[in-house]
């Protein structure tokens, strides 16, 4: 892929390898710190990661200096064929690089990269006190399908969770 300006600079983004993991895990294990970013309380394994993401559609985005800022990563909701072109995904950016554009710029090169392979809903949810992902990604075309209230109890405490989809204009 080729680079990406974003408020921060000049950032590549390319294919999530091995390599990668150990800056993954950590930006995934301080999104989780926050409280307002996922059910989980810790980051799985890297064997656990890899094979539960879709290999095609996993990106880093990478500062000037070769350092992960950014991750986004997807994963088929369902095993039904009818369901095959529906994909739930997790975009995570490092907090030194928050309100910087990597988010964007992750959602941007999935949205592509998912279009490109046929793919037309890409889904998540989302907490409602994680205001700054929501408004990201209202800015690239997602949705509100509605609350999904109390759904799950999390750090001793029930959770609503904003459930979020993007429709591909290009796949009708």
């Amino acid at each position: 892929m080729t680079p990406a300006t974003t408020n921060a600079g000049d950032v590549t983004v390319v294919a999530m390898r091995n390599e990668h993991a150990a800056e993954v895990l950590e930006i995934y294990r301080l999104g989780i710190a926050t409280g307002n970013a996922t059910f989980e309380t810790e980051p799985p394994t890297w064997e656990k990661y890899a094979t539960s993401r879709d290999q095609e559609h996993r990106f880093v985005a990478l500062d000037p200096g070769g350092r992960v800022t950014g991750w986004v990563a997807c994963s088929p909701v369902s095993d039904r064929c009818v369901y095959s072109g529906v994909v739930e995904h997790s975009v995570y950016v490092h907090p030194e690089a928050h309100g910087c554009g990597i988010g964007r710029v992750l959602l941007d090169v999935l949205i592509a990269s998912t279009e490109q392979a046929g793919i037309w809903t890409i889904q998540s949810g989302i907490f409602p006190e994680n205001a700054a992902s929501l408004a990201l990604h209202a800015a690239c075309g997602f949705r509100v399908v509605g609350t999904r209230e109390r759904i799950g109890r999390h750090r001793g405490r029930w959770r609503d969770v904003i459930l979020i989809e993007r429709r591909s204009t290009k796949i009708i």
